[in-house]
């Protein structure tokens, strides 16, 4: 089969890039940046370079230099551009302003990589440094205001480079450039993304061989296509288990145990038990660790009572990127990820959604039978409200979040901008303001209530909500919890913010 490598320098668009190449339908592998010319096999018909977090110079992060004259087109993105340009001989440093988010570039030559685009783009970037000057045999395709050169092209090579960030969709024609590059790699587009089932399926069956298996379940749409995905390849083999932290949203408790009935699902109550592991504790990656840790504490428990000797979770991509691995730069930590413990008990854990997003996850989910209600759940994380209360998190303080993530929730149900968000929830926040209730003086929380649009959790932007809703929401919440006296609307895209706040 035909495919296009993505070489990963770290950047935390890296799979979208691969993402948007299978929705072309051509397969794509990430690979990392330190590979050899000689694992390059023939079914490779086209290679990109992606973004990264560092800065082009001598002892940064480079491919084989033999790479560049395989004959093989190759795109350079944001790190890639530049790094192309500076192992061809050309000029990289800093810019003298920094572009991050929405851009406009002005295009010289459309035709290749650029072809079908206006002279003038919207595009995203995100970087620091600027490619300054090229050797003779590359052709500028495009500047813009702070960078003067936005896009190159090799004269005689099929090797291009772009600063911006076509796989992001806030660029408004990325999906051309990803037309143009995938038509010069002359791919074959016979890719589906249905086409993973079977494979990950198959993957199970191999790791657990005749072993047996516990299937973190959470609910939520990943754990619970993992949970379907297990079961056909070890059948009663999986155990399916529910750790009922204490952090869950109201009413999502009795809702997990009505849905999963028919898997004899063992219902974990440890309330008490995950609260004493975080008291005290106000640093978000610390709260994430042990909450983790204490999770993994929790199964191998389980595991011995059943003879369980394999963990499976439902972990993507976007919680793996987070969390910081490979050469990416750490964002936030990940409950199942970099919360996972040195020393475990299990023989493996095993993660078959891992290089999937959300909207992959969804199309596996579908053809494996899930209702849809479980489908288009809107995410929501492991550590669950703990995230969602900055601080120290205590019984009151969970009151008052569950509280107001149930009112937040039935406000959006019931208007018509609900089904264009990807997310929308309350934020707790560690600040306490003075306020007036019933003519007397009051001192309470702040709310935050974070509602944006997205289509794969790497990139947000922040939902215009209509102003009478949001006005609705914050006199429900003020009126009924007593302890907040003030609400504020996050209008923060992500980058540069995350989507949750902790």
């Amino acid at each position: 089969m035909d495919k296009i490598i993505i070489i990963d320098f770290g950047g935390q668009y890296t799979h979208l890039i691969g993402r948007k190449v299978r929705e072309k339908g051509v397969y794509s592998e990430i690979v990392p940046y330190d590979m050899k010319i000689e694992e390059i096999d023939s079914n490779v018909k086209g290679i990109i370079l992606s973004g990264g977090p560092y800065h082009v110079s001598e002892d940064s992060p480079k491919i084989d230099p033999r790479i560049l004259d395989l004959g093989i087109p190759i795109l350079g993105i944001c790190y890639g551009h530049q790094l192309i340009a500076y192992m061809s001989g050309g000029k990289v440093g800093p810019s003298k302003k920094k572009e991050y988010g929405i851009t406009y570039v002005n295009i010289i030559n459309n035709n290749d990589i650029l072809k079908g685009l206006s002279k003038k783009e919207k595009v995203w970037m995100s970087h620091s440094d600027s490619v300054f000057s090229l050797p003779d045999d590359y052709e500028v395709l495009a500047y813009s205001e702070n960078c003067p050169i936005a896009a190159f092209k090799h004269k005689y090579k099929p090797i291009y480079g772009v600063q911006w960030h076509p796989e992001v969709y806030h660029t408004e024609n990325g999906d051309v450039i990803f037309e143009n590059f995938i038509s010069i790699c002359n791919c074959n587009r016979d890719w589906k993304i249905e086409n993973l089932l079977d494979k990950m399926i198959e993957e199970v069956r191999n790791e657990v061989k005749n072993g047996k298996a516990i299937i973190a379940l959470s609910g939520g749409i990943d754990s619970s296509t993992a949970a379907m995905i297990a079961a056909k390849a070890i059948g009663n083999r999986l155990v399916a288990v529910f750790v009922d932290h204490g952090f869950m949203r109201e009413g999502e408790v009795e809702s997990i145990k009505n849905t999963f009935k028919e898997l004899n699902l063992i219902v974990i109550e440890a309330k008490d038990r995950f609260l004493e592991k975080i008291k005290g504790v106000s640093d978000p990656e610390l709260k994430r660790k042990l909450i983790g840790e204490e999770f993994i504490r929790v199964f191998e428990e389980i595991a011995e009572k059943v003879g369980a000797e394999y963990l499976i979770q439902g972990t993507i991509y976007p919680d793996r990127i987070e969390s910081g691995l490979r050469h990416s730069d750490k964002i936030k930590s990940h409950h199942n990820v970099a919360g996972i413990p040195s020393k475990i008990k299990f023989k493996k854990i095993i993660e078959p959604l891992r290089d999937l997003y959300k909207d992959e996850v969804r199309k596996i989910a579908l053809k494996l039978g899930l209702p849809k209600e479980i489908v288009y759940r809107q995410p929501f994380p492991g550590p669950g409200l703990a995230v969602r209360i900055i601080g120290e998190v205590t019984k009151e303080k969970l009151e008052i979040i569950r509280k107001a993530d149930k009112i937040v929730r039935e406000e959006i149900e019931k208007s018509k901008i609900r089904e264009k968000l990807w997310q929308y929830f309350a934020v707790l926040t560690d600040t306490k303001t003075t306020g007036v209730k019933g003519d007397e003086r009051a001192y309470g929380y702040v709310v935050a209530i974070r509602c944006v649009e997205s289509r794969e959790a790497m990139t947000a932007r922040f939902a215009n909500i209509p102003y009478k809703l949001l006005e609705r929401i914050s006199t429900r919440i003020t009126n009924e919890i007593p302890q907040v006296v003030r609400v504020v609307y996050d209008i923060t895209h992500k980058p540069p913010a995350t989507i949750e706040w902790e």
